[in-house]
Order: C-alpha cells, then structure tokens, then sequence
C-alpha cells in the first residue's frame, strides 16, 4: 500500500536556510514523526497569518506551537502545572500536544482567539535538527499539517508540493526528511478546563496517559463554535473522492448498485476482499496492525483519490481501543460525505 522510504536527513546548511526563511517570517514545511507540518514563526503574527492563508484556514481555528527539546513550555504557557510536567516528562519529544493556558505576552493569532495554546515537542530528528536551529532553539514554530484546510494529512514532501505548488500567491519552502513513521496526528490532551480532556485520539493512548497522572482523560464534545485545537471538527481529513464506510456484510449490496462501466475502491480487511469480485473494482488490502494502518493512511487516501474511482468503499475498523486513532480519521474524512 505505501512505499515506505528510509529517513532523509537534510544537510546542515539545508536545515540552517530553513530556519532563516522562518525567522525572515517565510513558510517551511517540514516532517515530524507524525506528518509534515507548515511552519510559521508562531511570534510573528503576520506569519501565523500567511499559514491560514495559504491552507485557507479558518482565523478562529488554532495552531499547534512546537517547540525544540529542552524549550522552556513555561514561556508560552505560566500554567504548567504538576499533570502537564509529568506529561512533558514521559512523552516529549513525542506524538502529544498539550493545550494550556496561553501566557498574556503570546500573541492569540496561534490560538484562533483563544485564551489557550496547543504546545507540542516533536521526535523526529529533521523537525527537531531545524527548531535547534531556528533562533538557536528558543523559538517556537506554529505548524498545523501542510495541506489545504480540511484534506488529507502530507506524510510525504511531494504531498505537500501537490497541495501548494502553483496557488496563486502561495510560497512554501520544502524541507524533506522522507515519509514520516506514524502517519496521523499527534494526540491532544486539553489540561485549560480544570479536568483532562482527550479531544483528538493519536498514538499516545489514553491509558498511556492514565498512567502517567493517575486519571483517564474525558472525552468531551467537539468545541464547533470556538474549537481549542486543530483537527477536532466533525469533517476533515477527507480525499475528493466520495468516501462511505461499510460493514463487511454490506459489501455485496453495496457493490450491485454500480452503474454499468463505474470504477469503485474498496478498502477492506483480506477476508473481506476474498468476496470481493467483479470488474472494475480497485481492491486494496489493508493492514492488520493499527499501528500499519496509520502509517499508511494518508499515503492510501491520496492514491485513491489519484485513481479515477468514483467513490471509495472503505471497511469499519474493529470497536476495539487500539484501533480508536485510525477509526476517528476515518470516521471524520467520511462525515465529509455524509448526508447529516
């Protein structure tokens, strides 16, 4: 399903131009262990500006800031309390974003407006090679996925050169690290609203959490009207092509309603693709591991969309926990195509 790629480490003069362009208020997509994510210097609000622009971002929808190991979280936030310490402790670098409280000299462009502010210290050693770099790691990097608002997550600098290249008014520096390992987001833990908040599932688990500060985060409704982080509305991450999820008994009905000569996907599990038969049907197998689905993910969506079905066909993930974080991607890029 993706060829995976060995990891592509940029030259130091790479990394030192790329941290320039930031600091000279430019756009740098660059890869972190979960995708590639576009850079803005987050102090700088005309260029947290240009980043909404250029994704065609709502203003009211906040940034995740990351920040280099060893980057005191208290500059940005004066409410890192015991939780989030230990949480810093456990899972940075890593796939976790905390939402704080914003300190007052932060200006609210990196949070859509809000009193909060997502903070996140990446693992992978491009992402953390060029915040080292940028003002000599004291920085911070306001960087949401690189793609235009709503769509499928880059895990690749070509997908990012397919969403920017030739938009009209829309410069972004490449910095490529090769295919990132985890493949969706990063999980997102709200610790502003007095209790811990789970409002994006990712690869640090809940009972990971759980075991670091002694309480299983809640999991509240999505915040529509003032969301407190990236990727939380009902629909995103969606290809252009029409996606339905199934259940595996639905498949024949679903597919006996084809119109004579329409291409279809199907996305499935191998005992469901033992059914499957019949021209112009694109049948790819996925993974059995969670942790496989998710690399591949994004890489798979944007193939699909590239192959001239006219929908896809996808099979529901297993109601078990370890596949909760691939299911909510999921679950959102079909609510882009959903009749509610």
């Amino acid at each position: 399903m993706r060829e995976r790629r060995p990891l592509m480490m940029p030259t130091q003069e790479e990394i030192r131009q790329a941290a320039d362009l930031l600091e000279a208020g430019e756009l740098v997509a660059f890869p972190t262990e979960t995708v590639y994510g576009l850079g803005g210097d987050a102090e700088n609000p005309q260029a947290v500006a240009a980043i909404y622009a250029a994704k065609g971002r709502p203003a009211d929808h906040p940034v995740i800031v990351h920040l280099a190991p060893g980057a005191d979280p208290g500059y940005w936030s004066d409410a890192i309390g015991p939780a989030a310490r230990a949480l810093i402790d456990a899972f940075w670098p890593g796939p976790l974003t905390l939402i704080l409280k914003r300190a007052p000299h932060i200006h609210p462009a990196v949070s859509g407006g809000q009193d909060s502010v997502g903070l996140r210290c990446p693992s992978h050693p491009v992402a953390q090679a060029l915040l080292r770099a940028f003002k000599q790691g004291r920085g911070g990097v306001a960087a949401p996925s690189a793609n235009r608002f709503g769509r499928v997550s880059p895990t690749t600098a070509q997908h990012v050169r397919d969403e920017f290249e030739g938009l009209p008014g829309v410069k972004v520096h490449v910095l490529d690290g090769g295919a990132t390992p985890v493949g969706i987001e990063s999980t997102i833990l709200d610790l502003s609203r007095g209790f811990p908040a789970l409002l994006r599932p990712g690869h640090i688990t809940p009972e990971q959490i759980a075991e670091v500060i002694g309480e299983v985060p809640r999991m509240p409704q999505t915040d529509s009207d003032a969301p407190r982080a990236s990727g939380t509305l009902k629909a995103h991450y969606a290809p252009r092509t029409p996606l339905f999820l199934f259940d595996a008994p639905a498949l024949p009905a679903a597919l006996s309603v084809r119109r004579p000569g329409e291409r279809v996907a199907v996305a499935a599990f191998e005992a469901t693709l033992a059914t499957v038969h019949g021209d112009g049907i694109l049948a790819v197998q996925l993974p059995a591991e969670p942790a496989a689905l998710a690399s591949a993910l994004y890489a798979l969506l944007r193939q699909l969309d590239a192959a001239g079905v006219s929908h896809i066909l996808f099979e529901r993930l297993p109601a078990r926990p370890e596949w909760a974080a691939v299911d909510d991607r999921l679950q959102r890029a079909a609510a882009a195509f959903s009749a509610d």
